[in-house]
């Protein structure tokens, strides 16, 4: 005896699913709405992010460069933390100096200053192996002070400007 679909199931009603939405696709669908092939037109105000892209390339160089010349003891030394902490505040300070539209953002003087002085006597204090805990303590005090100028100045990019 065979059984067919309205043998087996006479109540119940069998309906395909409904996967399609009420609302038209937007991109290629059938009803004729599709997006054009061509490209918008760039606003007129955009500025080139060139300047940009090359302070990044130089700035991972330079991150590069301290990587693959530095050996692996180097990296348990606090001097390694130091300058990268510095390289990443001249990343930083290098970008204000080539963006125009940024001549109101300026970082702490004193602080860059306090950090630079704090990472000399850390660098000294390594070569004529002094206390390792007062190198320890400078190194910590450069990279802070970096660290500070750095929130800082990116605190001060984040505000917005008033209209000018």
């Amino acid at each position: 005896m065979a059984s067919t679909k309205e043998d087996a199931a006479p109540n119940q009603e069998l309906h395909a699913p409904q996967l399609k939405s009420p609302l038209p696709a937007l991109y290629n669908s059938p009803n004729g709405i599709s997006l054009p092939d061509a490209a918008p037109n760039p606003l007129p105000n955009a500025k080139s992010r060139r300047p940009a892209i090359l302070g990044a390339g130089l700035l991972l160089l330079a991150l590069a460069l301290v990587v693959i010349y530095t050996g692996r003891g180097a990296f348990r030394s606090p001097i390694a933390l130091v300058v990268v902490a510095a390289i990443g505040l001249a990343a930083l300070l290098l970008q204000l100096r080539l963006r125009h539209d940024l001549t109101s953002v300026r970082g702490p003087l004193w602080l860059n200053a306090l950090g630079v002085v704090c990472a000399t006597v850390a660098v000294v204090a390594d070569v004529f192996h002094l206390n390792f805990a007062f190198l320890l303590v400078t190194a910590l005090g450069a990279v802070v002070c970096f660290a500070i100028s750095g929130i800082i100045v990116l605190n001060a990019l984040r505000k917005p400007r008033a209209a000018k």
